[in-house]
Formats: C-alpha cells, structure tokens, sequence
C-alpha cells in the first residue's frame, strides 16, 4: 500500500511568499498614488485652470511653512490698530497676497481651493451632497463628533432630532440657567471691585468666560448634573491642544493604531469623557422609566426628540440616535456650546473698551429697557444696539476663522471645474473684512453697519457667515447669541471697563480664536 502524498512545503511557501508580494506591491502602489500621482494629477488640473499656488511637496505640501508661520506669529503680538488677519491665519493670508483670491495651497497631499465669492461660497454652503464636511484625521474625531462631523442620511436623522432642541421656545425655557451662570460671574466681579478701595481692579476677563461658559452650557445642557461639567471641560482643553498638533500634521493612515504618547492621551481623554457621558445619559434614561417628568435641559429634550422619531417610524430604534450618536452630540454641546460663546464675549468686552462711546451706548440701552430689573427674554430681543455690536464682532472675530468643505464629485463651481476629493476653504475672516464687499471702513469697528439687519448689511451678499450658512448652518446661533445678550447686560448694568496697560493684543487662531495672552482690563463699579 502507497504512502499518501504529502504537499510540497516549497510550493506552499512560494504560494505565501507571493501572496505577501502581491500584497506589498498594491499596499506600495496606494501610497505612492496617495502621496505622489494624485496630488500632481489634482495639480495639473488646477494649474490648466490659471489657478495659482506652491508647487506640491512630497507628502507635507504646505504644511511645514504653515506651521513655521504659526510659530512666528505667536512670537510677537500686534498693535491693537492691526490687521489681525496676519497673525490669525498667517499662512492663508500669504497664499492670497502672492496668488490671489484665486489661489490653492496644500494640506498634506489634498489641494485647498480658497473660495471668497460671495455666489460661490452659496453655493458651496448650499449645495451640501456635493460640498461635504471634511472626513477629518480619526484622532482629530476623538475631539468633535456629532452634527457638524456628518454627511448624507446620517447628518439628515441628527438634524432633525436635534432641531426642536433649539426652536426659540425651547431657547426661552434655558434663561433661568443662563441667568445664573451670568449673575454668578457678575458677583465675583463686584466683590473683587469692593475689595479695593480704589473703586476699580484689573481683571483678565478671558478665564471669567471660559469658566461662566463652561457653567452655562453645563446647566443647559445637563441641568441639575451641571457640577459634572466642570471635569469634561479640563479634558476636552487638555483634547483641543492635542488635537490642533494632529491636524498640523501630515495624516498617515493607520497611524492612529501606534501607540504613541499622543494617540495614547487622546485615547484615554476620549474614554473618560465617554464614561462621564454615559452614565448621565443611562440616569435620565433610568428616571425617564421610572416615569419622572423630562427637565428643561438639552439632554433631556435631545433625549425625548430621539424617542419620538424613533416611536414615529414604527419603533424602528435605527431610526433614531444610538447611544453613541447621543454621547457625540453631548461632546459637540460642550465644545461648541462653551467655545463660541466665550470667545465672542471675550471681543466684545475687549472692542469696547476700545471704542468707549459704543459701551456707553450699549449701557444706555440695557437700562432703557431693563433698569435694574433682571433680563427677560422679550427685553433681550429688544436689543437691538447691543445686536448690531454682537454681529459687528462675529464679523470681525469670527470664532471660526476657516470653513472647509470636501468635493464629493466631479462638480461645477462658477467658472471652475473642481475634481472629486479636491477641499475648498472658505476664509470667513477675510470675507467679512474684504473691501470690495464691505466698502472702506472694512477693517473698522462700525456696528452701525447692521442698523437695517445683516441681509441690508451685506446687500444679500453671502459675504456674512459667521455661524456658516444654508442647511447646515449652525443650530446653535441663537442659543450663544442669547447667552451673550444676558451676560452682556448683567455686565453693563454693573460696570464700566476699559483696557489694562498690561493688556497685550495677540488673537491665534486655537479651533477658535482666543486672546493668547488674556484679556486685561481695569474694571469700575457703575
């Protein structure tokens, strides 16, 4: 009887050896078209097109000067009469001296067109199945989720479970928080002023609103767990700084996975976040069981809406939000929610004490409408100094000095020709001060300008977009504009303040743009 045949080991191995080669040469073949053939190909396309721009580098493209140029401009502030664009964007505002409004710069291998007509950024805003939110590095999503990092069904389902959360009825039942948030920070304020016998103290104002902020969205958002809030904001300001680090640098798939020190902090800040998180979402999961009424707070309200498009749909449960889609939203509140806020604030004060008179006018009008008497919602809306000096600041320190936006397809843009996968970048902050749109007093402090409202302001220009614009347009303005008016208010009602000489001018751009050295002022009892 025959021995029965055994494979050969060398046919085996060789069949192995191939397979790895194969697999080598197409993993080789990704890369070198990810960081060489498409960049150039994408290159040439807009070059045929008279667009101008830096010729591609090997993978950093423009990425190294960036930073070298953020470096540099956090290295000396500016007098309070600069421009500040220089030193926000530095980088951006280079590329369109040398090349013009029509010029394209390099994120890593990917083309960023700058768009900065006014029909066409409609159109980008607009048209969002084809202008779609950048696909951002998957460390960077470790920092913002929800809402603003979707696209397709999935942004469409989160949209409409998170608008009745804002409608301005619901607006009007968060007063009370923002109240005393406002009114808490007031009062420390007033007892720094009586503890001087001068009558006045110098306070930076910065870290007031980062924390009455930071106060404010916790109870609006979590109500009575409000006190939790203040240990998500210590990880997601540590997460911020993290992140800006991953975003001004060269995205190499799969690198997330090394477990470097970076990736690993990011990762450990993100889980407990997550956990903090969650465990509020499965209290008021647990009281909402038990039967007890619904609060007035966001979770609660995103909570509800989420139960009902789910009951409304026949109790299909992928109709609604997961518990995940619910602890990203619940991340974005908390960043976007004490981020936008703070940061207008912060300008508002600081343009003030800048441009006297306006205070004293702001301060007129708070006191023709409200006296002493606590803010309500109607007097707020009759604001409509205190409105024009809001929208003057968002124009001139939008919170978010870029928005950028990724082709999906093939598409059109005015008289470009734009091929998948290429960004477009919108330059809010050199939009909103652009001479030819906004005439000579561009650069200058004149809320004036919005007296008619802002479609008379911008001659129904889409040349105004702090919050973005179109269907995916912030839902939050009306939430941080309102937060604003209370606390301003308060504020006037209470003091007169004008700028410290130890007050150094240096906005940077941080996600957001932020005083990098504070904001010092010398504040009075009114």
């Amino acid at each position: 009887m025959e021995a029965p045949e055994i494979p050969s080991l060398g046919v085996s191995n060789s069949l192995i050896a191939g397979i790895v080669i194969v697999g080598i040469a197409i993993a080789i073949g990704r890369a070198v078209n990810w960081l060489w053939l498409r960049p150039k190909r994408l290159e040439r396309c807009l070059r045929r097109q008279n667009l101008k721009g830096n010729s591609y580098r090997l993978g950093f493209g423009d990425l190294k000067e960036m930073a070298h140029m953020i470096q540099e401009a956090k290295s000396k502030p500016i007098n309070l009469d600069n421009d500040i664009i220089p030193r926000v964007i530095p980088f951006h505002h280079q590329m369109i001296q040398n090349y013009g409004k029509k010029s394209f710069m390099w994120f890593g291998p990917n083309p960023v067109v700058t768009i900065a007509n006014p029909e066409d950024i409609k159109e980008v805003f607009g048209n969002i199945s084809i202008f779609q939110k950048v696909s951002n590095n998957p460390l960077g999503k470790l920092l913002v989720t929800g809402l603003v990092a979707y696209n397709g069904e999935k942004w469409m389902k989160h949209r409409r479970v998170i608008n009745p959360a804002f409608h301005l009825e619901k607006l009007k039942l968060m007063l009370p928080a923002f109240y005393e948030s406002c009114n808490g920070m007031v009062k420390k304020w007033v007892r720094l002023v009586n503890e001087n016998e001068s009558g006045c103290c110098e306070i930076d104002v910065w870290p007031f609103f980062k924390t009455m902020t930071s106060d404010a969205i916790s109870r609006t958002a979590f109500g009575s767990s409000y006190e939790e809030g203040e240990r998500i904001f210590q990880l997601q300001t540590e997460q911020v700084l993290l992140t800006l680090k991953v975003f001004r640098s060269i995205y190499i798939p799969g690198w997330r996975f090394v477990p470097t020190k970076l990736n690993r902090r990011l990762k450990e800040i993100d889980k407990e976040i997550q956990t903090l998180v969650r465990e509020m979402i499965h209290k008021r999961e647990k009281d909402r069981e038990a039967g007890q009424a619904p609060s007035d707070d966001l979770l609660d309200m995103l909570l509800e809406s989420n139960h009902r498009e789910i009951k409304d749909n026949g109790n299909n449960k992928s109709m609604g939000m997961s518990i995940e889609d619910v602890i990203g939203e619940c991340k974005l509140f908390y960043f976007a929610g004490q981020e936008t806020t703070a940061v207008l604030l912060n300008w508002t004060i600081m343009l003030l004490c800048k441009y006297p008179k306006w205070q004293s006018q702001a301060r007129e009008e708070v006191f023709h409408v409200f006296g002493t008497q606590t803010p309500d919602y109607d007097g707020l809306n009759r604001l409509k100094l205190v409105s024009m000096i809001l929208y003057e600041v968002l124009r001139l320190y939008p919170a978010t000095p870029i928005l950028t936006r990724v082709v999906s397809k093939d598409t059109k843009l005015g008289n470009l020709t734009l091929p998948a996968g290429t960004r477009v970048g919108i330059p809010v902050i050199e939009v909103q001060q652009d001479f030819q749109l906004w005439g000579e007093d561009a650069k200058e402090f004149n809320p004036q300008r919005f007296s008619e409202g802002i479609s008379k302001a911008t001659k129904n220009q889409c040349s105004y977009v702090p919050f973005a614009w179109g269907p995916r347009i912030c839902p939050g303005q009306n939430f941080a504009l309102l937060e604003a008016k209370m606390a301003l208010s308060l504020i006037l009602q209470n003091f007169s303040f004008e700028l410290s000489q130890s007050y150094t001018h240096a906005p940077l751009s941080v996600l957001t743009i932020h005083p990098q050295h504070g904001t010092h002022i010398i504040l009075r009892k009114h």
